[in-house]
């Protein structure tokens, strides 16, 4: 196709109407128009966030230690895609130790409704915040004295004033050029949950433990598990005593796999390592070397309560790719490794 600019006439029959494109771009223009317009929503919306940071009040506050102080759930509502955004502030807040739920206002208004029940708490979410299909929602919530917390654009709408607690967002304009396709808006709604969320998380002091009980599948699980969980136990351990020959210790290393083996003392307990840097070192005098001759001694171990993300990170650090495991509070006395762990391991189950 020429650079130059044409214009395209699409024609089947004689009795169909005739259809012309618009002008065609230079590929270049293309794609430098796509890009500005790509950066133009970005930073629309990340202006939003600045507004909405700026204009967060006591209302905030509220809100979270009320779901704190909620004996039941929290339901949270939605129509469109504010309902969306209800589906991720509930699941959010489930995963962070709230107990929640998201109900479609539509499908509240045909039976639903009966998953709100006293000492739960309600959040509606909308942007104009007179959305009709909320409304059965707030008088079931009002006739069942249910805490509301309004989410919304529009201080004067129904969700904010019939709401206990009303969190009024900046009435921001879409990045749709009609300003009608939600876009910054559920931007700004999404910034708003995640805040509340993890507001209460810290106000519940929800931490790493609560996280790994909820999560123990995943990438997610994974990182919070335990090194204990991964390690390769006893079995596998590549140990040798002190007085071994180097070359029965070359054999251990090669048939256990982890290209290290371990030093012990007549209690078993771990005094050394042997690694292929400790080999090449003492190359010229292998033959008539003993494991204690060659082993580097005080090794470096990690408990077996450390979690998986930070036995990672250890390795990484300490730029080796193996490392005995020991009883939690034992690394700094030699003691007997109840496991091994290879930087392999965390790579083949996905953690990196």
């Amino acid at each position: 196709m020429p650079a130059a600019v044409r214009d395209i006439t699409l024609s089947n029959t004689e009795d169909q109407p005739v259809m012309t494109a618009n002008p065609i771009l230079h590929p270049a223009e293309a794609a430098s128009r796509v890009l500005a317009r790509g950066i133009e929503v970005i930073e629309l919306e990340a202006q939003a966030l600045g507004e909405l940071a700026r204009t967060l009040d006591a209302c905030f506050v509220e809100a979270c230690e009320a779901i704190v102080r909620a004996k039941g759930r929290v339901v949270v509502t939605g129509m469109g895609k504010s309902g969306h955004i209800g589906r991720k502030l509930a699941a959010t807040l489930a995963a962070t130790g709230t107990p929640s739920n998201f109900v479609h206002p539509a499908e509240a208004a045909h039976g639903d409704l009966g998953m709100l029940v006293p000492g739960d708490v309600l959040v509606v979410i909308s942007n104009s915040g007179n959305t009709a299909e909320l409304r059965a929602f707030l008088n079931h919530a009002e006739a069942l004295g249910v805490l509301v917390i309004g989410i919304a654009s529009r201080p004067d709408s129904q969700v904010i004033t019939r709401a206990n607690i009303g969190i009024c967002v900046p009435n921001v304009r879409e990045a749709c050029p009609a300003n009608i396709a939600p876009t910054t808006s559920t931007t700004v709604q999404l910034a708003l949950c995640d805040a509340l969320a993890m507001a209460v998380m810290d106000l519940r002091g929800f931490g790493r433990d609560g996280m790994r009980a909820l999560h123990p599948g995943g990438a997610i699980g994974l990182r919070l598990s335990p090194v204990s969980q991964i390690m390769h136990g006893r079995s596998r351990l590549p140990l040798v005593p002190a007085l071994t020959p180097m070359r029965e210790v070359v054999t251990v290393m090669t048939s256990k796999g982890f290209g290290i083996a371990g030093v012990v003392d007549e209690a078993n307990r771990l005094i050394g390592v042997i690694t292929d840097g400790d080999l090449r070192r003492h190359f010229e005098t292998l033959q008539s070397s003993s494991a204690c001759d060659v082993m580097s001694a005080t090794p470096r171990t990690i408990a077996e309560d450390v979690l998986a993300e930070e036995a990672l990170h250890f390795l990484n650090e300490q730029k080796i790719t193996c490392v005995f495991v020991v009883p939690p509070s034992r690394q700094d006395s030699p003691c007997q490794p109840t496991g091994i762990i290879h930087i392999h391991d965390f790579l083949r189950l996905g953690l990196s």
